[in-house]
């Protein structure tokens, strides 16, 4: 994940660099960071997790997002204008949609790790995460053939739920009942 610019701008302003590139770009607090393109690897698992998620959610009111599509966090106790880009966003609240966003606070976040955003995604994007109150962050990792899930506890911190590597099952915490077999999310093909 790499700064797009050096100095800050108005929200308006990244909207305006938004309509005219084809750049994947995030707003955190006036700087803009744009996105790698994702992997033939990445894409894949992103398929997958989606399908499995949207088969999960027939006839439940959540619904699950897939990237392209802007997440603008907000809630009553925070400040400041942040948009992501999840790879994958679960919406249970339906309120915050608009035409081109939603805005408010995702029940669940699924985030797939590339070589050059993994400090984003780990420090950054997870403290962001907690602050706002997004129930569960999995952070999926190609390069180690990982899913690592944080669940929100009692505190409003971020607790490692569950984690495995290349075989077994991931659970959610949020989730009652959804479980992914590791092996079929990083199988190729």
């Amino acid at each position: 994940m790499s700064l797009y610019q050096k100095e800050p701008i108005t929200f308006d302003e990244y909207l305006q660099i938004r309509e005219n590139t084809e750049e994947l770009l995030e707003y955190i607090d006036g700087f803009i960071y744009m996105s790698p393109f994702p992997s033939t690897r990445h894409q894949r698992i992103s398929r997958k997790l989606l399908v499995q998620l949207d088969r999960f959610f027939e006839g439940k009111p959540c619904e699950v997002f897939s990237a392209p599509f802007d997440i603008e966090l907000k809630n009553e106790k925070k400040d400041g204008t942040k948009i992501f880009i999840p790879d994958l966003s679960v919406i249970c609240d339906k309120k915050g949609f608009t035409d081109s966003r939603y805005v408010g606070v995702p029940s669940l976040i699924i985030e797939i790790l590339s070589p050059t955003n993994q400090s984003h995604d780990l420090i950054t994007k997870l403290n962001i995460y907690m602050e706002y109150g997004v129930k569960e962050y999995w952070i999926v990792n190609p390069m180690l053939l990982s899913i690592t899930v944080y669940k929100l506890n009692e505190k409003n911190m971020y607790e490692q739920h569950d984690m495995k590597t290349e075989i077994g099952q991931i659970h959610s915490g949020f989730l009652d009942g959804f479980t992914i077999e590791l092996k079929e999310i990083f199988s190729e093909g």
